[in-house]
């Protein structure tokens, strides 16, 4: 998709993604959205010092092998996931008896006595206020909304690629790779919003953050439609692909906030249909467009697709539970006059330039020093709007409309891998590994199963295609069926799981590592269509998808295993951790047997020097992870 952006899905929510939830299987004839009452509190708080190095509760995750990709965006935690450096400070102010808190913009520092435990404010999950309590129509419209959003930004990235041949006559480039660029800025832009502009919800709010990155993303269309040189189309395309990054890495932290955990599965697969699907429809619609109406009414019709979009996402409400808590603080406090009322989430030690150095720097960070996160096969899939018209247009002849219909078999391999969800999550949960972290759910390995099944698919399809494709004689029907269809299952596989995969193995840094994710993800999308003219024409179509294939080939191995996760310095510190967690726990528990031998006194000179010990091992290890 712009898929990477799904992972932002993921990443900031998000990340998450996609598919998971129960094995219950159901249709939207029943509600889908009920509210599990006795699942997720956000009221409670970390009991320990470090308890926000810790994997989330195991409530929600029994029988759901995707979980650790919902507590990426943000829902299953009393804090977000990537507010864990913000906890970590708001404890260490707690040792010393204060809280930091914001209002207004402004950080300012008060006893924790003037924040008493009866006015604080939350929102539980039987709340009317909670958004997994809104009408059942209303969440089906939310979710219809922000899918179908996120399909128009995804679309007009690749719907540009059906319109070359027009701008290239108009603008008198002879330069294919030239033409190109128009497509490489935006995912450039879409990666740099994923860091930049998505993380804003995590401030204001999603719906905010919709609004505002829809109007600007219109906006920056209408240059590109009146462009009088491709300079112009290549600049504002990457402005107008940063603000509508924040639909693409928000809207699945959306559906997580509405949806409960029995459901969460069909919803998050209900919603990936379209998005998914956009680098295919883009082709398709703008093939059509461009040879009836002319390639400036690609954009035109961009920008009536988003003004609906605009619209409807207008009638939807704030869904971020943090938001809504501060929200409610705000409103009780206005209302009754007290400024004793409080919420947690009032409670942040990190300004919004801290927010914005730790979302910039981390996901980079991971994603050149991790070796889980490198992707190539993304880039592959972006390299197939560039050969695909190579085969059909110039080599069969076909207009831009009818090659546009050829993405038809990538589209109906991704829908294909969504509606066999039961199948994938059946052999997930069939793992007899656990996750050594939380033994409720399959070890992230399960997830990589599936991984390898995208990835065995994936070359397959290419080189299927690649030999069928041509010559002319070859019924096109043929490569489509069986190379288009299961290289876009692979594509799919590959995408949805291994979000779930990063999420599983990276634990509190999973928004950080999806985001990392997503800016290699487009780095690669962005780099290789450049390349693809040239290549396909130096080796002819066959070689040149003979040398995809190969290189996927390559990747399968790499999906899976333990050793993988092993060479990960961030997973390493993360189990060191766990270990001294056990360990701290078992002192403290040895610690409170002597003290009750004694009858309740502290052993003397033992209290001070543990905590002592404690403390700095935590500010140590906070250095050494990077936060």
């Amino acid at each position: 998709m712009t898929a990477d952006s799904l992972d932002q899905s993921a990443a900031r929510g998000t990340s998450h993604t996609l598919t998971g939830g129960s094995s219950n299987n159901t249709t939207l004839d029943s509600p889908p959205f009920h509210p599990e009452k006795e699942s997720r509190s956000h009221t409670s708080r970390p009991s320990s010092r470090h308890s926000h190095l810790t994997t989330t509760s195991s409530d929600s995750s029994n029988g759901d092998p995707l979980s650790p990709l919902e507590h990426a965006l943000g829902r299953t935690t009393s804090i977000p996931q990537t507010d864990a450096i913000y906890q970590q400070d708001a404890d260490n102010n707690n040792n010393n008896n204060h809280l930091t808190h914001t209002r207004t913009g402004r950080t300012s520092i008060t006893s924790a006595a003037s924040r008493p435990p009866d006015y604080e404010v939350t929102i539980s999950t039987d709340d009317p206020e909670h958004p997994m309590n809104w009408p059942f129509w209303y969440r089906t419209y939310t979710i219809i909304t922000v899918s179908y959003s996120t399909w128009v930004v995804v679309l007009y990235s690749t719907s540009y690629t059906a319109t070359l041949p027009k701008i290239m006559d108009e603008f008198d480039i002879t330069s294919k790779p030239i033409a190109t660029l128009g497509l490489t800025t935006y995912l450039l832009g879409l990666a740099a919003g994923s860091v930049i502009v998505a993380p804003m919800s995590e401030l204001y709010g999603r719906r905010p953050v919709y609004l505002v990155c829809l109007a600007a993303f219109i906006v920056l269309i209408i240059p590109c439609g009146l462009a009088d040189s491709l300079s112009e189309m290549v600049i504002v395309r990457f402005f107008g692909a940063l603000f509508g990054s924040a639909m693409i890495s928000n809207s699945p932290g959306t559906v997580v906030d509405i949806s409960s955990d029995k459901y969460l599965a069909l919803c998050m697969s209900l919603w990936s249909i379209a998005p998914l699907n956009g680098p295919v429809t883009g082709p398709l619609i703008g093939g059509f467009v461009n040879d009836y109406l002319g390639w400036r009414w690609g954009n035109w019709l961009a920008i009536i697709l988003s003004g609906i979009a605009f619209v409807l996402t207008f009638f939807v409400r704030e869904s971020y539970l943090p938001t809504l808590i501060k929200q409610k603080a705000a409103r009780r406090r206005k209302e009754t006059g007290d400024e004793n009322w409080w919420c947690k989430y009032d409670q942040r030690s990190v300004s919004t330039w801290g927010l914005l150095k730790l979302n910039l720097s981390r996901p980079f960070v991971l994603a050149v020093t991790e070796p889980i996160l490198i992707s190539v096969i993304y880039g592959i899939l972006y390299l197939c709007f560039i050969a695909y018209p190579i085969i059909f247009t110039q080599h069969r002849g076909w207009s831009p409309s009818l090659t546009g219909l050829s993405f038809l078999g990538i589209g109906l391999g991704t829908l294909l891998s969504i509606f066999l969800e039961p199948l994938w999550r059946k052999m997930i949960n069939s793992s007899p590994k656990r996750d050594p972290l939380n033994p409720s759910r399959p070890a992230p390995e399960a997830t990589a199963l599936i991984m390898c099944v995208g990835a065995v698919l994936t070359p397959i399809g290419q080189l299927v295609f690649s030999w069928t494709s041509l010559p002319a004689s070859i019924h096109p029907s043929i490569s489509l069926l069986f190379g288009s269809v299961p290289f876009g299952m692979g594509n799919t596989l590959s995408f949805i799981y291994g979000s779930n995969y990063l999420a599983g193995a990276y634990g509190i840094y999973a928004a950080s590592a999806l985001a990392g994710n997503a800016v290699m993800r487009s780095v690669f999308g962005a780099a290789l269509p450049l390349a693809g003219p040239a290549m396909y024409k130096a080796m002819s179509p066959q070689w040149a998808g003979t040398f995809l294939g190969g290189l996927e080939v390559m990747l399968v191995p790499i999906p899976g295993g333990e050793r993988i996760r092993g060479k990960s310095r961030v997973i390493r510190l993360m189990r060191e951790e766990r270990d001294r967690e056990e360990k701290t726990a078992e002192r403290r528990r040895k610690r409170a047997a002597r003290r009750a031998a004694k009858g309740g006194r502290d052993v003397e000179g033992e209290e001070g020097e543990g905590e002592k010990t404690e403390v700095e091992e935590g500010k140590g290890r906070g250095r050494e992870m990077g936060v």
